[in-house]
């Protein structure tokens, strides 16, 4: 369609190409035109469809004489095909050449007649022997149509017969091109190409093997690696590739030379391909991306999808692959190691046999191809395909050698997936092509190593849940094992569980990681991401069961019995007028209520409190792995550089090395940020934990928590001045006397500076707690003070009171009854968490030095938050490939779940204390 000819009838008078043509029509006594169109001649013996003067069977046309001048008529010439000349026309029809050899072998002349028999061109001698009748189809599977294939109608019977009687080498490649473009497929009861081939194979046993291959036959293609049961897995197993790869070093050897030899359809070779120039990559890219798919231990993946249209128009004819990995052998020539081909388009009977993972029933091959546009044309060469067939996937996979320390590997394999395409509208229609180079080990060791660490880490979950299950029955009182003690149980064995999941993806993180990334002589291969199956899991569970244990925590915190007792006692008296009696009395002098709302506030201030800075930690973690470039390391190639260049290729992201780099970036800037706010900043800046212990002492007001029924944490805040609400310059002088050990330490108890505890109270003090909090919690609301009732106003009023007063009066040891004893924990009730003994008369003080009353804080659980905000993370990122929004949406839960925190927590601690919620800022 690009330029103008003339239209039959017609000579050229001039033409400059392209439209710019000028055709002048020929006479009526001259009415055909010459071969080149320029001239009109006579043609006696009739005329083509193009104008053009024809001639019949063994004639050549003659146009012209011997010298060049233009006959007026044309002229037909018989070739002479008698035994002097043995001359016939050739296709064109111009020349008199020789005929083809077998036609003067068999019937010593030109004309192959019967009962000898004509066959693609050649003539054959008819006798005993020779290969059945072959059947011209194609089988097309996928869309269960079968053609008769024009190529095959040509070309299959001439080419088994000159294989089999000549061992004619291009013959007998062109009949394998066949059987390949038939999917190598095998039936007992056909002879369609592959059983032609196989016909050969059996009967050609006597011309001996190549290369000592028994499975390649001289003068035959090597097609098949035979049909015997379990013959796969000697191919691929028995053997070890014979040279070793590594990853650092001087003598590292990290590319595999893949080299292919080439055929065309008619069994001609055409030359040695490398597979460096991507051959086999059906889609576009640079030259270094396609080379880079050929480094050892760099995972390639390439897909795309391209037109119908322009497949048939680069792959018009089809090319045959045999496949070699090159290797320098020890006398230091160059060896080929033949590549197994796995198809799995392949039938035998009529049955897909490679479809399955168990190697010992694969059929392997040898030639495969990239598009056949050719087998699936019907009646005519010159038209059109009505079906084509594509290698949409090609992968191959290198196996590396099991307890290899030197970096051997099993013979590679090439697996090649076809798809069928019936042409409808080629300019409309594509298809989706894949090709990949993948590298894998067997993971069955680590597989079983991991479910043994499951297995045992999971099995002391459970006991250590028990033993919290147990600690926990003892400080709620309570010894009946009921539905809410399983339930209890089932919560800390998710947290427990999430615990052991984590450690066990955490270390197989970090173990890839270091051993992939790190080696010399390549012993170990990433997990394929189809093995990274249950990896994955791993991780989502122990998400799911850590945001269960996470929430189970803030459910804790947010229920926590709590109140501040005031030691302050009220300064002399004052006059006070009593209402509805007009009289004046005397009363004792107020007790400011700000030093209680000021603890308050300052407990309201700690309680999302954490060892590290969140968004230090998110930031930080971001800036390593996109900034510096730690990303890199999570991607399945074999370099542990932190930059790439824009141009090389960029491998697929392994999911475990993406866990591994962020959770042991989380890991250590978390670790760094502990060490630096315990050593430095908590010691020379601020520690808000001590601070608030030494505000409670200064104000006078001492900190009563129950987390469980039976246990708490106290924090004893009584000032050893007697009292607190006083003006700038007693409060300075006290300090300063405190300072100069002028007056008693601000221990619980006398000569000494305990002042927090862990308290496991009785059953009776429980109770009367209990009863007095009932009538405190009676009339809740931030509101209470303007619109609640007097008399309900002064029912809480004194409740308070009677709480302060009864909890004052039992730090005092005023109720005997209720009394209690400070003792130290032994070193095993500190490790296990939990206590031996049960106050059944008296509650136990225990002396705390890290101030565990933290427990009830975010400060104290910062191991639990911590672990959820990197799993939070690793989940978004392994859902989404993006650490840039794993960060943001782990930032948000993390100001979302502060928020809910502090908002509950303040609601809590208004109604738990009856400090207006109004003055909590």
């Amino acid at each position: 369609g690009s330029s103008c000819v003339c239209e039959p009838g017609y000579r050229m008078v001039s033409s400059n190409g392209g439209f710019s043509v000028t055709c002048e029509k020929c006479p009526e006594n001259m009415s055909g035109v010459t071969q080149d169109g320029w001239n009109c001649i006579t043609c006696p013996k009739g005329l083509t469809s193009k104008g053009n003067c024809k001639c019949p069977n063994n004639e050549i046309l003659v146009e012209r004489s011997i010298d060049g001048i233009l006959l007026n008529e044309a002229l037909c010439i018989h070739c002479n095909g008698s035994e002097q000349s043995f001359s016939a026309s050739d296709a064109s029809g111009s020349r008199c050449v020789r005929c083809e050899k077998t036609f003067i072998q068999v019937s010593k002349s030109c004309d192959c007649n019967s009962p000898n028999i004509l066959a693609g061109g050649l003539c054959f001698l008819a006798r005993e022997g020779l290969p059945p009748k072959g059947v011209a189809t194609v089988r097309f599977a996928q869309l269960g149509i079968t053609l008769t294939s024009a190529w095959f109608l040509k070309n299959l019977q001439s080419s088994a017969f000159a294989c089999w009687l000549y061992s004619n080498l291009t013959a007998c490649q062109a009949l394998g091109n066949m059987c390949v473009m038939n999917m190598n497929s095998l039936s007992s009861s056909s002879t369609d190409a592959c059983g032609l081939f196989q016909y050969i194979f059996v009967s050609t046993a006597r011309v001996g093997i190549v290369h000592s291959i028994p499975y390649w036959r001289h003068n035959l293609p090597w097609l098949y690696y035979g049909d015997q049961p379990g013959l796969a897995s000697q191919v691929l197993e028995k053997n070890n590739f014979p040279t070793t790869f590594s990853f650092k070093g001087t003598d590292k050897d990290v590319k595999l030379q893949f080299i292919a030899a080439s055929f065309d359809a008619a069994g001609n070779f055409l030359k040695w391909q490398n597979l460096e120039g991507g051959i086999l990559q059906l889609c576009p890219d640079t030259q270094t991306k396609l080379n880079a798919a050929f480094a050892f231990g760099t995972t390639y993946q390439q897909s795309c999808k391209i037109s119908v249209s322009k497949i048939l128009l680069d792959f018009a004819n089809p090319v045959f692959y045999d496949l070699f990995l090159e290797y320098n052998g020890g006398n230091g020539q160059q060896h080929l190691w033949a590549v197994p081909v796995l198809n799995l388009n392949l039938q035998y009977n009529e049955k897909f046999v490679n479809q399955g993972s168990n190697m010992n029933n694969w059929l392997l091959t040898r030639r495969f191809f990239l598009v056949d546009a050719l087998s699936g044309k019907e009646n005519d060469l010159g038209k059109p395909p009505r079906v084509i067939r594509i290698a949409s996937k090609i992968t191959i996979s290198i196996r590396l050698v099991s307890h290899t320390q030197r970096g051997t590997i099993y013979p590679p394999l090439i697996t090649v997936a076809y798809t069928d395409v019936l042409i409808q509208n080629p300019e409309t229609q594509s298809v989706m092509v894949s090709f990949a180079v993948s590298y894998e080990m067997n993971q069955s060791e680590a597989q079983i190593q991991t479910d043994i660490a499951l297995g045992v880490l999971g099995g002391l979950a459970v006991l250590w849940s028990l033993l919290k299950t147990a600690g926990w029955k003892r400080r709620t009182g309570s010894s009946i094992i009921d539905l809410q003690t399983v339930f209890k149980f089932l919560l800390f064995y998710a947290g427990d569980l999430a615990n052991v999941f984590f450690i066990i993806t955490v270390g197989t993180g970090i173990y890839w990681l270091v051993f992939f990334k790190a080696q010399q002589f390549v012993s170990v291969l990433l997990p394929l991401p189809s093995q990274e199956e249950d990896f994955v899991t791993y991780i989502a569970c122990a998400f799911s069961l850590k945001a269960l244990q996470f929430l189970h925590l803030l459910v804790s915190q947010l229920t926590i019995d709590i109140f501040f007792i005031d030691w302050e006692r009220p300064k002399g008296k004052v006059l006070k007028a009593v209402e509805g009696e007009g009289v004046i009395k005397s009363a004792a002098a107020p007790v400011s209520i700000w030093r209680t709302y000021f603890i308050a506030n300052e407990w309201n201030e700690i309680q999302t409190m954490r060892k590290i800075n969140p968004l230090f930690q998110v930031l930080a973690v971001l800036f390593f792995l996109e900034v510096v470039g730690f990303s890199n390391l999570a991607l399945m190639d074999a370099s542990s550089s932190l930059t790439r260049s824009s141009e090389s290729y960029v491998a697929p992201w392994s999911r475990i090395l993406r866990f591994g780099v962020s959770a042991a970036l989380w890991v250590a800037i978390a670790i760094l940020q502990v060490i630096f706010f315990a050593v430095f900043y908590e010691r020379f800046v601020e520690d808000k934990i001590s601070q608030f212990v030494d505000l409670c002492c200064v104000s006078n007001i001492s900190v009563f928590i129950l987390s469980h029924n039976c246990f708490g944490h106290y924090v004893h805040g009584r000032s050893v001045h007697g009292h607190a609400d006083t003006n700038m310059e007693e409060m300075n002088m006290n300090l300063k006397r405190e300072a100069e050990n002028l007056c008693s330490q601000r221990g619980l108890l006398p000569n000494t500076d305990g002042q927090t505890f862990q308290i496991s109270i009785s059953r009776k003090m429980r109770l009367h707690y209990d009863w007095i909090h009932e009538t405190l919690t009676r009339k809740r609301g931030p509101a209470r003070l303007l619109d609640s009732s007097a008399n309900s106003f002064e029912q809480s009023t004194r409740a308070y009171n009677a709480m302060n007063k009864f909890l004052s009066s039992f730090i005092d040891h005023v109720h005997k009854e209720m009394d209690y004893i400070v003792k130290d924990k032994l070193l095993l009730e500190r490790i296990l968490g939990m206590e031996f003994m049960e106050p059944i008369e008296k509650s136990i003080f225990y002396n705390d030095e890290g101030h565990s009353f933290s427990d009830v804080l975010y400060y104290g659980n910062e191991t639990t938050l911590l672990i959820f905000d990197i799993l939070f993370f690793s989940v978004v990122d392994l859902a989404s490939q993006s650490f840039v929004l794993a960060a943001i949406l782990t930032y948000l839960q993390q100001e979302i779940f502060r928020f809910i925190r502090n908002t509950l927590g303040q609601k809590n601690l208004a109604s738990k204390t009856l400090v207006d919620q109004r003055f909590l800022i």
